[in-house]
């Protein structure tokens, strides 16, 4: 089992989710490990078809504006935390 969050890179905790990088959907069978309130972000991020478009690129996600401020914030915080994830308006 990974040891770190494949999006944020803080140690895992007890709950663990497993992402799919491109969606089950969209035919992906990748998983990577992440808290869930990383998961939960990246999903209220983007779409199905966004994700199917980055992929694996962990580096582009990180540089979208709103999960760049999500990493920089939620970096600090345990590895259980956990916080109501806002969704893309």
């Amino acid at each position: 089992m990974a040891e770190h969050c494949w999006l944020c890179e803080r140690p895992l905790g007890r709950k663990v989710e497993w992402h799919h990088p491109v969606p089950k959907s969209r035919g992906g069978r990748e998983t990577v490990a992440v808290h869930p309130i990383c998961h939960r972000t990246l999903h209220a991020q983007f779409s199905n078809g966004e994700l199917a478009r980055i992929g694996a690129d962990v580096v582009a996600l990180r540089a979208d504006p709103v999960v760049a401020k999500f990493v920089a914030w939620v970096s600090g915080k345990p590895p259980d935390f956990h916080a109501p994830t806002a969704r893309k308006r």
